[in-house]
């Protein structure tokens, strides 16, 4: 049967296959300067014209296994080129939280161009393909460790552009813990915060202010170790901590608001570079204080008000959010400002376009922003370091590009010390009030990537650049082009498809 298939096999057509193949394969070689491919052509070759090897063999046989192989042989090939697609040009990403809003809506689905920016070769390439770092059900790794390579980006259309939307690997997400209720928290902010309470309880009236530059370090190093120690010693809570490598963290997507090289500063809530405000995203949201005009909460999640939700897209997380005032806010001690628990009904994120309705409509007695002053949401990056900054007036903070160099100080090195000691990897330490780095007296450090300052549109509702920092260039995963599919959460079957917002170019959200 065999002999009679090649015999029947054009020969001329075969060669014309094998080269067309081989070309495309060989320019992909090119592409991605990997020229360890080149071990594959032989078996190219075999596959189009010399037909030694029994590719499919299974075909000979009879029965059940002829069946199963048949299936087993579809299955492989899907996932090769699924992982081979994902890997090189694109990926699907929805968005799992309402940190765009709105933006992008929690429940759009993107189409992500990973030759927007240079696809990375891959750090881990034994994973499991449209898996990111977890299989599901058996809740268990869904990569091998080895090999692992370092980071190597592949040339693409262009860089990252000033507004763009970009999805990328969670910087802080290298250390975490190993229980899945805590895997997507962010374990520094975590172990931070944890030891500052500590400490806090044991110095009751301590004054950051009134230090030392080096008493700060010593104070926050004490804290971190603390926070850490505490999750190591309650590992059945948290789960053993565990590492991630860089293309294994959680994705992120963020609006790109501070490139490298720049000076970035928040003043009132507008973002300055170098100096000149930037043009803020058309659907920005803050969030308002409010008090209704003889309705609740309830009221404005009933069917009466469906139409308004919908035109504005207003979802039930941001209505809900009314109650955190008089409730969680209150509880946690996150109340700066009592006054306002008289004076409001609670606080919900709002477009200034969705503010002026809820007025123009009656259904607010009073309105205004939170500052602030009214509500703590920190700490900030870097959170080793007493700033004064908060979410709407921080910085001035420089953005690290590749090849540049800053003179490095004991001010400002918690800003730069987790990029030049964990991004860059770096031993950096500080002994007798002087910086080293791999064990020589350092004035200054040059990077060797650039980094960017990503935020959410969501301003007062994103967990962003402003509390865990830069995210190096090595993180960056691709560019969203377009919303192939949107479904709203709160509303099930076809009322729930977002059928306006289908195929929408991402490049048009600004």
């Amino acid at each position: 049967m065999i002999d009679k298939e090649k015999a029947a096999l054009n020969p001329k057509k075969q060669w014309a296959k094998f080269v067309s193949v081989l070309v495309l394969y060989l320019l992909f070689l090119f592409w991605v300067k990997s020229w360890w491919g080149l071990l594959v052509v032989p078996f190219i070759f075999d596959v189009y014209i010399t037909k030694k090897i029994r590719w499919q063999w299974w075909k000979d046989a009879e029965g059940p296994v002829r069946f199963m192989m048949g299936w087993v042989d579809a299955l492989v090939f899907a996932l090769v080129a699924v992982y081979f697609i994902n890997l090189f040009f694109f990926q699907n990403y929805v968005i799992p939280s309402s940190s765009l809003e709105k933006s992008l809506l929690t429940g759009d689905y993107l189409f992500v161009s990973k030759v927007s920016y240079g696809p990375r070769i891959p750090e881990t390439p034994l994973t499991m393909p449209l898996t990111q770092h977890t299989l599901p059900l058996i809740n268990t790794k869904s990569y091998i460790s080895w090999p692992h390579w370092d980071y190597r980006r592949v040339k693409g259309l262009g860089k990252v552009q000033l507004n763009d939307i970009v999805v990328f690997n969670f910087p802080a997400g290298d250390t975490i813990m190993s229980e899945p209720a805590y895997q997507g928290n962010d374990f520094y902010h975590d172990a931070y915060t944890m030891g500052e309470d500590f400490l806090a309880q044991q110095n009751p009236g301590i004054n950051l202010s009134a230090m030392t530059t080096l008493q700060q370090r010593a104070f926050y190093e004490k804290a971190y170790a603390t926070g850490r120690a505490y999750i190591v010693k309650n590992a059945g809570t948290y789960g053993p901590l565990d590492w991630r490598p860089t293309d294994r963290r959680e994705n992120y997507v963020k609006r790109c608001v501070g490139l490298p090289g720049q000076t970035l500063q928040i003043r009132n809530r507008i973002v300055y570079l170098d100096g000149k405000a930037d043009k803020e995203p058309e659907k920005v949201q803050y969030t308002y204080f409010i008090k209704f005009n003889n309705i609740t909460a309830a009221d404005l999640l009933g069917e009466r008000f469906d139409d308004l939700r919908k035109d504005f897209e207003i979802s039930a997380e941001d209505v809900q959010s009314l109650s955190r005032l008089h409730g969680y806010d209150v509880d946690r001690g996150y109340v700066l400002n009592n006054a306002v628990l008289l004076q409001y009904d609670g606080y919900m994120p709002l477009t200034k376009r969705a503010a002026a309705e809820l007025k123009r409509e009656g259904l607010v007695k009073s309105m205004r922003p939170v500052t602030d002053r009214d509500l703590y949401a920190g700490p900030y990056y870097p959170l080793n370091a007493f700033t004064g900054w908060t979410r709407d007036n921080y910085g001035p903070i420089w953005i690290p590009a590749k090849g540049k160099s800053i003179a490095l100080t004991l001010q400002n090195l918690p800003v730069y010390e987790r990029c030049i000691k964990v991004y860059e990897k770096n031993d950096l330490q500080v002994r007798n009030g002087r910086i080293y780095i791999n064990g020589k007296p350092a004035g200054s450090y040059t990077f060797k990537m650039d980094y960017y300052w990503m935020m959410g549109d969501n301003r007062h509702n994103s967990a962003d650049s402003r509390y865990w920092g830069f995210v190096p260039e090595d993180h960056i995963v691709g560019k969203p082009l377009f919303i192939w599919w949107s479904s709203d959460p709160d509303r099930k079957g076809f009322g729930g498809i977002r059928w306006h917002r289908l195929f929408n170019w991402v490049d048009n959200i600004r």
